[in-house]
């Protein structure tokens, strides 16, 4: 059953259990623009993660912020999707 939260250390937890990493797809990534963020599974059969570019956590975490983001996760499987917050209540 998904889950849905807004904490940094759940979701870094959650991700890192996972060998997570946080990411910004490459596309929309700049220098002064971190675009649109993911979670990526560099090491998961099938992962398609070279549209990702890997940041930092911290920089995941001001724009998962400044989006007013939610993350819809599984705690027993991979499965993530960042939400908004007015649909994850």
């Amino acid at each position: 059953m998904a889950e849905t939260t807004t904490d940094h250390d759940t979701i870094r937890k959650w991700a890192e259990a996972k060998g997570g990493k946080p990411a910004a797809v490459d596309r929309t990534h700049t220098d002064d623009d971190v675009g649109i963020i993911r979670i990526m599974f560099p090491d998961a059969p099938n992962s398609e993660h070279e549209a990702l570019e890997e940041i930092s956590w911290d920089e995941f975490f001001e724009e998962f912020e400044k989006k007013k983001l939610a993350l819809l996760y599984e705690d027993d499987s991979m499965f993530s999707k960042m939400i908004s917050r007015d649909s994850a209540g």
